[in-house]
Order: C-alpha cells, then structure tokens, then sequence
C-alpha cells in the first residue's frame, strides 16, 4: 500500500483528507505544525528566506521517513516552494494544483471565496501563474467572508459553516456565475449548498485523491 505523508498548518485539515481518500487504497501520515504560519504572519522579524529554510528542512526530514510523497495542504507553506530547491527523492503534491485546474477549465465568470484573508494574495497569485502556463484566460472575481475565519479557528465550527453557507448562497442568487470555495475548511458548507441547489460549487477536495495516486503512479514508474 502506498503511503501519503501530509503537511498541515492546523490540525482541522486532517479531517478533510481522510475523508478525500476513503474510498482508496492509501495510508496517509499527517504532520501538523502551526507554528511556521503564525510566524509568517506575525513575526515581522521572521523573513521569507528563514520560513523557506524551516520548511526545507520539515519537507526533507519528513521524505526521508517511509512515504511515497508529501501532500502540502497549506497555500502559505506552498507559495514558499521554489521547485530547484525543494527536489527530494520523494514528491511533493500540492493541494491547489488539482483545484487550478478545475478553475481554469471553467467558461464564464466565477467567483472565488476566502474566509482567510492571509491566503488570498499567495492563492491568486500562484492562480493567475498557472492559468498563464495553460495559456488559460479567466474571468475571475474574489471575494472574502469578512469575520468569518475566527471561528474555525476557536472550534466553532457549526456557527463557521453557518456562515459560509449563507454567503455562498446569496452569491449564487447575486448572479449565474460558476462559484468556488479555495480554503479546504469552507468544504462542509459548500457541499452542503450544492446538494440543495444541485449547482456545483468547486473545492480543493473535488479530484485531489485522483491527482495524488496518478502522481504518485507516475513517479512510480
């Protein structure tokens, strides 16, 4: 069986990722470590080439255990990836590529939405990156859940998705435009709405099992 090591920022995420990979023959080992994007955030003294070192570091201590790859499912662990000085012996599958693509397979307007503000700059710039890679246009507005993001983090879950699945709607009556929510914390509420309006709403969970084994495989090979 193969196995998955996954990086996470707050211990919520694992949830999600088990429940992506339930139906797949893979033993996943979750890494959970806070500290590194708090710093980011708040320690002005804390610099991008220092946060680049930590990581380095976690990623090359964690690929060398017994796993096949590395699943980072933290945006502001993976805007700090520059691939000449990230190569291990092991892959590193990052959670938004899956989901970029789905965006940029998408004709029309959509709209994207964030509870957490700190990942919208990262998430849309590594976006717009991909998008221009494909040679894909997108037509693309972002929105974020304005004092929303506190309650996931306070484990205040039920109030979170109660939240998240209001907004969500009330942009889906605002206009036909397809909808995507980027954080994997926003996943619950917005399955939620798509069941009751059977309009799709895209997540960062929607092919991630798929994209991961067929890397893995490939890798394999």
């Amino acid at each position: 069986m193969k196995k998955l090591a996954c990086l996470h920022a707050h211990h919520s995420n694992i949830e999600y990722i088990e429940r992506a990979f339930e139906l797949f023959e893979i033993e996943l080992i979750h890494f959970v470590d806070p500290i590194l994007s708090k710093r980011m955030e708040s320690d002005k003294g804390f610099g991008r080439k220092q946060a680049q070192n930590k990581l380095k570091d976690q990623l090359k201590w964690i690929a060398e255990s017994n796993i096949d790859a590395v699943l980072i499912t933290c945006t502001n662990y993976i805007t700090l990836i520059q691939e000449e000085e990230f190569l291990h012996a092991k892959p590193l599958l990052k959670i938004d590529e899956p989901f970029f693509e789905m965006i940029c397979n998408v004709e029309g307007p959509q709209t994207i939405l964030f509870t957490n503000p700190s990942t919208v700059p990262g998430t849309m710039e590594r976006l717009n990156q991909y998008a221009q890679q494909k040679q894909k246009f997108i037509d693309i507005k972002v929105r974020i859940i304005e004092d929303t993001f506190e309650f996931i983090i306070q484990g205040r879950k039920e109030e979170y998705d109660d939240k998240v699945s209001k907004y969500i709607y009330q942009v889906m009556k605002d206009g036909n435009q397809t909808v995507s929510v980027a954080q994997l914390s926003m996943v619950d509420a917005a399955k939620k709405c798509e069941q009751e309006t059977e309009k799709r709403i895209i997540t960062p969970l929607d092919v991630l099992a798929e994209y991961s084994l067929n890397r893995i495989k490939l890798r394999g090979k």
